[in-house]
């Protein structure tokens, strides 16, 4: 009844503000890829992005030693399913050759890499010259998938500066959400948050605070344009390999 209450006099979309953008920029993204390309779906996990790569040569790795419990520490899945992965190896030495692909695709990977720029190096190896690269990452993240967790985020200026060392063009640079958006995902956690860690659940006037701070916060976020600058859920990243 109390949470009827509260839907009634503070209504709130139920979108997910971190994954939704970015399903919706990768299938878009994806599909401007001509068809037959053959791509190499880096850190694949469960295979979950094969459904917009129907159209293409799709060739899925990841290393293949998170099991969906992890140490049990963080944010973590519970089960993990990758029997179809077609390579399993390190990121950072995938055994393919040189120019194998002419795209890959890695998303929310590179906060599970202890070395994401040999993982960067890698992948501009398996790209053709003028091979297209889509690539994703939080901004800032918690612990998660634990303990294979390294970073909690990459920032607009990290992919400009690797990027180009290596000698890639970024094509688009993209921001998934903006700082109110960060903070309304972020207040949705905390009552579980609360429970798990400290054992307590919000009273009805911890929780209609919470409410109306929400509402605000999507209030904000529609005619926010520029705060994604100090932060947001990460960068969607479109980069193509120069000719040598």
């Amino acid at each position: 009844m109390i949470a009827n209450l509260l839907n009634r006099w503070f209504p709130v979309d139920q979108i997910d503000r971190n994954a939704e953008p970015r399903e919706q920029w990768l299938e878009r993204t994806l599909a401007g890829i001509p068809p037959g390309a053959r791509i190499l779906d880096a850190g694949a996990g469960e295979l979950s992005k094969r459904k917009y790569c129907a159209h293409l040569d799709y060739v899925s790795q990841d290393f293949g030693r998170y099991d969906g419990t992890g140490d049990r520490r963080g944010l973590q899945t519970g089960t993990w399913q990758q029997a179809d992965l077609d390579i399993v190896s390190d990121i950072a030495r995938i055994p393919e050759p040189d120019a194998a692909f002419d795209a890959v695709l890695c998303v929310e990977v590179l906060e599970h890499v202890p070395d994401p720029i040999a993982a960067l190096r890698e992948l501009h190896r398996l790209l053709r010259p003028e091979g297209t690269l889509v690539l994703t990452a939080p901004f800032s993240a918690f612990t998660h998938f634990a303990p294979y967790f390294f970073h909690t985020g990459f920032s607009e200026y990290w992919y400009r500066f690797h990027l180009e060392a290596l000698g890639m063009e970024i094509v688009e640079l993209t921001p998934n959400g903006n700082f109110p958006a960060y903070l309304t995902q972020e207040l949705r956690r905390f009552p579980d948050m609360a429970q798990r860690y400290a054992g307590l659940r919000l009273s009805l006037l911890e929780r209609l605070a919470s409410r109306v701070v929400e509402s605000a916060l999507l209030r904000i976020q529609k005619v926010d344009s520029t705060s994604h600058q100090f932060a947001c859920f990460g960068w969607h990243v479109l980069a193509r390999k120069r000719v040598s």
